[in-house]
């Protein structure tokens, strides 16, 4: 089942968000009426009406919950064959009384009020913010762990089934390191919080889809290092966010402080690192710029609920107080990430994708390999130390503190290098050597299709042999774009070989898969 948020007016998967044409992926309808099939205009202004049932918001209804959908959902319909309704905090099979929150053309969406009949699976959700109205954070702390990879297995499996037309069994692992949330399982993974601020300087977590500010006084799925700090306990005057990350390795924790805040910045936080955020030529840059005198303009793409990468050109950040880049531990080896770049939330995370991708490449000595969307280097590192001095590892990544985070984590590899720019503008205007293996770890919305074109043509000369099968380790945390890119490829005669999941972002929706395609 589609997320209801991607369903659009005619209930396909909505083109915009994810960057497709209508050709590029499989039609997904949510039932209607007839006679509002007959009368488009007539649907899109009026709430879902099946056999003369009409829903409004704050309407209570009792519906038996159906399959998982993508965005931590379930599918129900009233009386069993009524309007289509997206329900949360119930589980499969349950019987519940839930309230309307929105009403669209297509479908409602609801909260779960009352549980009727309980799934064998329901536990009690260990944060008291996980409810109805509450924190939108976490969308399965209402399930026990192997339920809820159960829940993102299935909706992996119905995405490659649904967009890409492959049906395989799909099996969502656990990562090391499970057990260190205060005893509960799940918890206290979370090394990256943004917290956004309220007008009154209240720090909070976002409601469920909205841009309400719930004030919590703790985050139970945060990284101890980011608790301690207390954020959601001082006030933050003149701020708009304040984002928490920490290095698990050697502990070193840094803030991000959005808004006029230099001074409230300092003050309020024990971190070993600050950094103050502001729109260019406005508020945070006023005035002396901190001990290093430096100034490190934010660039990232949203990457959803991996953390944040990318472009943001009307930004700068000032360094106040310690260092702009925090040291993580990941394949062994020491990395320097800018406090403000992309790096896996997850702390087995990095180190689990990095083995993954070796996994699933198979980089031989003298292989050319390329990192697409690279990051700090990560996967460009590993295959570099794979394929040794006699191969060739190339990363293109747009983020510019990204790049200068690569580039000096590649200082001992020097047959690697790294291109700043953004991936589908680079293939498109470099003379990249022919590569066997490439990796792609694109934002949420998936890889560009000039990429997957590029991947994907003939080997030059025709044939497929580059001294090899060609193979490429395709790094998701959306199964919808997954699928969607996944049939790309096929298109083009690549299959899919292997995908693996990882439960990267327990209590949450969200899945980290790895995807093995190889020219057929």
């Amino acid at each position: 089942m589609v997320d209801p948020a991607d369903a659009g007016r005619e209930g396909k998967v909505s083109n915009r968000k994810y960057g497709m044409r209508s050709e590029d992926v499989t039609s997904v309808t949510i039932s209607a009426s007839a006679d509002s099939r007959a009368d488009s205009s007539a649907a899109q202004l009026s709430p879902p009406d099946t056999a003369g049932i009409q829903l409004s918001p704050g309407d209570l209804i009792e519906v038996v919950a159906g399959e998982a959908a993508h965005g931590g959902w379930c599918v129900a319909r009233v009386d069993g064959s009524g309007p289509v309704v997206f329900v949360r905090h119930t589980l499969p099979g349950e019987r519940v009384r839930a309230r309307i929150t929105e009403v669209t053309a297509r479908f409602a969406r609801a909260d779960a009020a009352e549980i009727l009949a309980p799934s064998a699976d329901r536990v009690g959700p260990p944060c008291p913010y996980a409810r109805p109205g509450g924190c939108g954070g976490c969308d399965w702390q209402h399930a026990s762990l192997p339920a809820q990879r159960e829940l993102k297995a299935s909706v992996v499996r119905q995405q490659l089934r649904r967009i890409a037309g492959i049906d395989r069994p799909v099996t969502v692992e656990a990562l090391p390191g499970e057990d260190d949330g205060a005893g509960i399982p799940g918890l206290g993974w979370r090394t990256r919080v943004k917290f956004a601020v309220r007008g009154d300087g209240v720090a909070g977590l976002r409601a469920h889809r909205s841009h309400e500010v719930i004030d919590v006084s703790d985050c139970l799925i945060a990284h101890q290092g980011i608790r301690d700090l207390g954020v959601p306990e001082q006030p933050w005057p003149r701020a708009t966010s304040v984002e928490a990350v920490v290095a698990t390795d050697n502990g070193e924790r840094a803030v991000i402080v959005s808004g006029q805040v230099r001074s409230v910045a300092l003050k309020q936080t024990p971190a070993e690192s600050v950094l103050a955020m502001a729109s260019r030529g406005g508020g945070a840059s006023s005035g002396p710029r901190g001990r290093s005198g430096r100034r490190d303009r934010r660039d990232r793409r949203d990457r959803g609920d991996r953390g944040e990468r990318g472009g943001n050109s009307g930004s700068r950040t000032d360094l106040l107080r310690g260092h702009s880049h925090l040291l993580q531990h990941a394949a062994g080896r020491t990395w320097r990430v800018s406090a403000t770049g992309f790096w896996q939330v997850h702390p087995a995370a990095a180190d689990t994708l990095a083995r993954a991708v070796l996994n699933a490449l198979r980089p031989q000595p003298g292989d050319t390999a390329l990192d697409l969307y690279c990051g700090a280097g990560l996967f460009t590192g590993v295959l570099a130390e794979a394929v040794g001095p006699d191969g060739t590892v190339i990363g293109v990544e747009s983020s510019s503190a990204a790049v200068r985070d690569a580039r000096r984590n590649l200082r001992a590899t020097p047959w690697a290098s790294v291109y700043r720019g953004d991936a589908g503008q680079v293939i498109a205007t470099r003379e990249l050597p022919p590569a066997r293996l490439a990796v792609l770890d694109p934002p949420r919305a998936g890889a560009a299709r000039n990429v997957i074109e590029y991947l994907a043509r003939p080997a030059p000369g025709g044939g497929d042999d580059l001294a090899g099968e060609r193979r490429i380790a395709y790094v998701s945390c959306d199964p919808a774009t997954l699928a969607r890119d996944i049939a790309l490829f096929a298109a083009q005669g690549w299959r899919l070989e292997d995908l693996r999941a990882f439960d990267a972002f327990p209590m949450t929706h969200h899945v980290e898969c790895l995807a093995t395609i190889v020219s057929s």
